[in-house]
């Protein structure tokens, strides 16, 4: 049976409602994807219909919203440009599939590898791109289809209605929570201003000037199974591969870095393996159905997250309010001023940046400090894909440098022979410390070598120690090695001999060498 809520205590009714103002923040957003993907708007709404659906029906983190998103839509713009949509169809279901792969093979758990500074990044650097995408709304197109920034009592009014959604949001919780509070700002908001007949923009507008038609509409009909109409060949293989593997790694990152998002804020724990099978699912549906593919949004999870959206009842019935805003409820959504929408992604933007990141200036190591700021960097200026890989590329040299350079010695004489007792991990960045710490000319005829405080960690320093042997043999001085682990024996190849077995002392761990595969 599907969990619809996280726990017993959860309101069905907290759900949803806050997947009905979910799914009106979900609108724009969409139709916006789609254009920027090269694609028609119909193609956007029915992928966050889709994605949103089947994802939190079946996936691993209930209260996450998943649908069509800005990350996959800047990589899918040149497929769609070069190929046509057809092409990106068949390439969303191999993104899929490759999805359900990583699921069923547990590659969710690298998560784990993506260090605090990385998440700090992570989120300034979505807020910071939620806060961006904004600033569109408040332009508009003239007769020669040439964007320009709103002006006078059209600014003013804009502004107006955006700080009254906000503080709405912002003081209705105070008051009473029988209704989500962004929820009662959009219809507030959108009620004053069809009562008091204000000329303010409304989402029919900015269909308007994304499709250059003044009659555009998100209405349609249910999403309709469709084969991507390619042909079955190597070479479209060639084509979509590439796109598919880009796709898939994305989609994944954003999801489990989101799922990971909201487990902090709601303390509980979501299952990443469950969600890449999710999110696999969702888009090989999707690729079947006309849609666009997608993944989660950090944007809308937090508006559901802040709503009191914490169970599946609240993803799915977000899914469901969009579809019927498409079959039947389109001249409604059409009527909404964009100030509401935009006051409640500002909020959004005001709870996603982590503010006390600021303060860490000082209190932490720079190197932390470098990794957000960069992570923040890359996000808004790159993408989240790109930002997450520098960002953990950075904190692994930086880990790496830090532990080569605590590798120590102790070194003592017994009567005629040295022993050494090298202390801290042997791996690729500590060898050079290890090696410059032997003088095989100057050596006793007989020396020791002591790794009790000493890992052995990859293939570099089995490679060291081989070399060490090598050079106390060339010398004619004898070396012993005692306490290697079993692993660490089985690779030695030219200081094998001159190991010491001791099995009841001799420690057990893994290598990581692919001569154990």
């Amino acid at each position: 049976m599907i969990q619809l809520l996280v726990s017993k205590s959860q309101s069905l009714k907290s759900d949803v409602l806050s997947g009905l103002t979910v799914a009106l923040a979900l609108v724009p957003e969409a139709v916006a994807f789609a254009f920027v993907a090269g694609v028609e708007p119909l193609v956007g709404l029915y992928a966050a219909f889709m994605v949103g659906l089947i994802t939190a029906a079946i996936g691993g983190r209930p209260g996450m919203i998943s649908g069509a998103t800005g990350a996959l839509a800047v990589v899918m713009v040149s497929l769609v440009a070069q190929h046509g949509v057809e092409y990106l169809f068949a390439t969303v279901v191999l993104m899929g599939i490759f999805q359900v792969l990583a699921g069923v093979f547990r590659l969710g758990k690298f998560i784990r590898l993506v260090p605090h500074p990385v998440m700090l990044g992570f989120v300034n650097g979505l807020a910071i791109v939620i806060f961006l995408a904004q600033m569109k709304q408040f332009q508009f197109s003239d007769e020669n289809g040439v964007l320009q920034w709103l002006q006078g009592e059209q600014m003013m009014l804009m502004l107006g209605l955006i700080a009254l959604t906000m503080a709405i949001i912002h003081f209705l919780p105070k008051l009473t929570r029988a209704i989500p509070s962004s929820l009662a700002a959009i219809l507030t908001v959108t009620l004053l201003v069809i009562g008091l007949d204000l000329d303010a923009r409304t989402v029919q507008d900015v269909l308007a000037d994304m499709t250059g038609n003044p009659a555009a509409t998100i209405a349609g009909g249910l999403p309709q199974f469709h084969i991507p109409m390619v042909p079955l060949s190597v070479e479209t293989l060639k084509i979509i591969l590439p796109y598919a593997l880009i796709l898939a790694a994305i989609g994944l990152i954003e999801s489990l870095l989101t799922l990971t998002l909201i487990d902090e804020i709601t303390e509980t724990r979501g299952r990443g393996n469950k969600e890449c099978i999710g999110q696999g699912v969702a888009n090989v549906a999707t690729g079947f159905f006309g849609g666009m593919g997608g993944c989660a949004m950090i944007g809308q999870s937090m508006i559901n997250i802040n709503s009191g959206g914490f169970g599946r009842a609240s993803g799915i019935s977000a899914a469901l309010f969009l579809l019927t805003f498409i079959l039947v409820g389109s001249s409604f959504i059409e009527m909404i001023p964009v100030a509401a929408l935009v006051g409640v992604m500002f909020i959004v933007v005001i709870g996603t940046f982590e503010w006390a990141s600021l303060r860490l200036w000082g209190k932490i190591p720079r190197s932390d400090l470098i990794v957000v700021v960069a992570v923040t960097g890359v996000t808004v200026w790159q993408d989240l894909a790109i930002a997450v890989v520098v960002g953990v590329i950075i904190s692994a040299l930086v880990f790496a440098w830090k532990h080569a350079s605590n590798m120590s010695f102790d070194i003592r004489d017994e009567y005629d022979t040295k022993v050494y007792v090298p202390n801290g991990p042997l791996f690729f960045a500590s060898v050079q410390n290890f090696r410059d710490h032997f003088n095989p000319k100057m050596d006793p005829p007989e020396v020791i070598v002591d790794f009790k405080n000493c890992r052995v960690m990859d293939h570099s320093g089995i490679e060291a120690i081989d070399a060490l042997a090598e050079r106390y043999e060339k010398a004619g001085k004898e070396l012993h090695l005692r306490h290697l682990s079993p692993e660490c024996r089985n690779l030695l190849t030219k200081a094998g001999s001159v190991v010491e077995v001791n099995s009841s002392e001799d420690p057990k761990y893994k290598v990581a060498d692919d001569s154990l595969a």
